[in-house]
């Protein structure tokens, strides 16, 4: 039996959880009220969390004018189509390999792994520049996909691997028992009983690849070519920044990643839960 809280601890946990979901909540605000300010707001007076009287409806018109952002989005999702699938696969394959098959030293290639996620990102810039440069790599989605896939495989087996080793060892047996081999045991009955796992790392490598900003400003240069997350540095300009419309375009980007998670929300906690009780 689950001993029950007294009435001050759970008044205390639901403050603290009030707070906590206004501190994450503001922010979002914030960017509502200034993306629907014109710039005669601006010089009016009004606070970061005060609405206009009126909506300015032609900061999201210069988001797609000015600011180009649909060439930037459909930029954005072919980097993510691309990595996202391909991402998925390879760590799903690695995993596999390390809880299925017998592969010598597998806890030392799981640590192996697991050290690239304690590597940031910028100590590996001037090797990525140096390889890229002499590859002609810059400037080409193949790059930047390629070094994204690179960076993600670390928490992708994680996830995966501790997601497959929660599945029975027994589901092995009846399947090699019906006369499956290694690879139809991987694609007809791993992967099938790891959408949660496949859902979780779908919306976070979806997510991650989508507002990545440090890689793609430095592969990708090219105006036409650019993500999200750099093209739309288009509203900050020398000499002033137009607010509204970065907001704007900020806001409307945020809209592909939010499909993306209600479609698969209902996994990502089983995923998540998976991963970390090994």
């Amino acid at each position: 039996m689950k001993k029950k809280l007294s009435r001050p601890a759970t008044c205390l946990m639901y403050g603290v959880m009030l707070l906590l979901s206004l501190i994450w909540i503001a922010p979002l605000f914030s960017l509502i009220a200034t993306a629907i300010k014109s710039k005669k707001d601006f010089f009016s007076g009004l606070g970061l969390f005060q609405f206009p009287s009126s909506i300015a409806w032609s900061n999201f018109q210069a988001a797609f004018t000015t600011g180009h952002l649909l060439r930037y989005m459909r930029n954005d999702l072919i980097i993510c189509c691309l990595k996202v699938p391909l991402g998925i696969l390879l760590e799903a394959m690695a995993a596999f390999a390390l809880t299925r098959l017998r592969v010598r030293h597998r806890t030392g290639l799981f640590i192996f792994f697991l050290v690239g996620m304690m590597l940031p990102m910028q100590v590996a810039l001037v090797p990525i520049s140096v390889v890229f440069n002499k590859l002609s790599l810059f400037n080409t989605y193949f790059g930047l996909f390629y070094v994204y896939v690179g960076f993600g495989l670390s928490f992708g087996i994680l996830v995966f691997r501790g997601f497959f080793l929660s599945i029975p060892k027994e589901m092995d047996e009846a399947a090699y028992i019906d006369g499956c081999n290694k690879l139809q045991l991987f694609t007809r009955v791993i992967l099938p009983l790891a959408k949660p796992a496949t859902a979780t790392l779908l919306i976070s490598d979806f997510l991650a690849t989508w507002n990545e900003f440090l890689l793609a400003n430095i592969i990708i240069t090219k105006d036409e070519m650019k993500t999200v997350p750099t093209g739309i540095l288009t509203f900050v300009g020398q000499h002033g920044t137009d607010y509204g419309g970065l907001c704007a375009g900020v806001l409307i980007s945020i809209i592909p990643v939010m499909i993306v998670y209600f479609i698969f929300q209902k996994y990502f906690v089983a995923g998540m839960a998976g991963a970390i009780k090994q």
